[in-house]
């Protein structure tokens, strides 16, 4: 019966998402342009000749501050709407004992940083090394109850990483596939 409930929830949490998505490009079409959709096809289409292209695949281009911001935020928000069905799942499938709030807003925010921090180093490999050394420099104190929390850990990099790149249809397939 819970697994019914939570399947009902998802299913209705993705049906007001994508009508809500819909109905802002009708209202207003010309945020289709800003949509992160299309990098999964620009990765498969880009030449992989080089280790340059390798570590910096292709960005979405924008023209000014404006495009910049609404790109970002639409991004941004996009990354959290993934993020937080699986969350859900995560409450749903760990009992009392087992259950960690602190996990709960990693799964949340993690996303979010990822996706900032995949925006700042997409063309710079000095950058992702950079960041790479100081991610290495912090010593995290939470240690995971279970294996299973790692999978959610990776699924909530997964989407911050597909978010980040304009990818968010395969965060999107991500979450919802991973959550029924």
């Amino acid at each position: 019966m819970l697994a019914l409930r939570l399947f009902a929830k998802l299913t209705a949490y993705y049906l007001a998402v994508t009508g809500t998505v819909m109905l802002t490009l009708y209202l207003f079409p010309y945020l289709r342009e800003f949509m992160p959709f299309g990098g999964v096809e620009s990765l498969m289409k880009s030449p992989r000749t080089g280790l340059e292209s390798v570590f910096a695949p292709a960005g979405t281009e924008v023209g000014n501050l404006h495009e910049t911001v609404y790109w970002l935020a639409i991004t941004i928000l996009g990354a959290l709407l993934t993020a937080l069905p699986s969350s859900w799942v995560y409450i749903a499938v760990r009992n009392s004992e087992d259950y960690d709030q602190s996990l709960v807003d990693t799964i949340v925010v993690l996303p979010i940083v990822v996706t900032g921090i995949i925006i700042i180093v997409q063309n710079s490999l000095a950058l992702a090394f950079s960041i790479a050394g100081i991610a290495a420099a912090v010593r995290f104190r939470n240690s995971l109850k279970s294996s299973g929390d790692a999978l959610f850990i990776l699924l909530a990099v997964g989407i911050g990483l597909s978010a980040g790149i304009g990818a968010l249809e395969l965060a999107t397939a991500a979450t919802s596939r991973s959550t029924t």
